[in-house]
């Protein structure tokens, strides 16, 4: 755990700064990050500050700032010092005009918010990097990411990680997209596994630089019927965000992700049973644990 420095710009929970190294810093402060990069003998940047979908819609100068010139200052910060790179990109680097089931690697992306534009620029950018300068630039196309141990941070999937807390701690839950909107989904274990296999796998495996990797994708009520399986009065009502529905219907219903299953031997574990069962275990127990204390 040592060898990993967690950094940024928000204290972190007690449980977190304890685990390990912990520094601040800002991504669009590129004195700050050279000097952490030097002080520290930084071998590798795993860049996963953004500003997600739905709260880029509402503040696009944050966005770009955030999500392009941060970007910007990790690729010649890497190209400095000799670093190796991985951003996370997504399904929102697709748009309307994408295939949709299944959306493979390699299509027209054309995305219509300002998250899914830097997205698609990051993945062009490094590329190109790797290109002309030769950095070991990966990147991994994430669908939504569900985890019962952070909270969503606005992104048009945080319905699939409130419904959750919602159905343990209420029994009811008002989604803002429509019940038939089909989306990929991923648990935290596995994307977590799979960022770790493609950080470890052999350069010259990769075919690409940049991957779609997917689990399972499901509807709201889907969800739902899923999770009233272990609780029968659970309760789904129905208030859409346009906003969100809107972005969310420019999205892929699944990615393809069969280029990153044959180069370096991605597959997934949860599918919709055990992400539920996993889920409803996590927050329960996490429940009953704050109460004891």
């Amino acid at each position: 755990k040592f060898n990993v420095i967690l950094s940024d710009i928000r204290k972190p929970p007690n449980h977190v700064y304890k685990n390990g190294p912990f520094i601040f810093s800002d991504i669009l402060d590129y004195k700050n990050l050279r000097e952490i990069v030097v002080n520290n003998n930084i071998s590798w940047l795993v860049h996963y500050s953004a500003v997600l979908s739905a709260v880029g819609e509402h503040n696009v100068a944050l966005a770009r700032e955030v999500n392009i010139t941060g970007f910007h200052n990790i690729l010649d910060i890497a190209t400095e010092h000799g670093l190796r790179v991985f951003v996370p990109s997504t399904i929102g680097a697709f748009g309307p005009s994408s295939p949709k089931d299944p959306t493979p690697d390699l299509c027209v992306q054309r995305p219509r918010t300002i998250y899914g534009v830097s997205k698609v620029h990051a993945e062009l950018m490094g590329e190109y990097y790797h290109q002309r300068y030769g950095l070991d630039f990966r990147c991994l196309r994430y669908p939504g990411i569900i985890s019962a141990d952070s909270q969503p941070g606005g992104g048009t999937t945080d319905y699939a990680v409130q419904i959750f807390h919602a159905a343990v701690k209420s029994g009811q839950f008002e989604c803002n997209l429509r019940s038939d909107t089909r989306l990929p989904m991923m648990y935290i274990d596995d994307c977590i596994r799979a960022t770790v296999e493609f950080l470890e796998a052999p350069d010259d495996a990769l075919v690409s630089r940049t991957y779609n990797i997917n689990a399972m994708s499901f509807t709201p009520q889907d969800l739902t019927r899923e999770i009233q399986k272990v609780l029968s009065d659970f309760k789904v009502t129905y208030n859409v965000d346009p906003v969100r529905q809107a972005i969310a219907d420019g999205w892929p219903k699944a990615l393809e992700d069969s280029a990153a299953r044959q180069d370096w031997g991605w597959k997934h574990e949860y599918n919709l049973p055990e992400l539920v069962q996993t889920m409803l275990t996590h927050i329960t127990l996490g429940n009953k644990l704050a109460s004891a204390f």
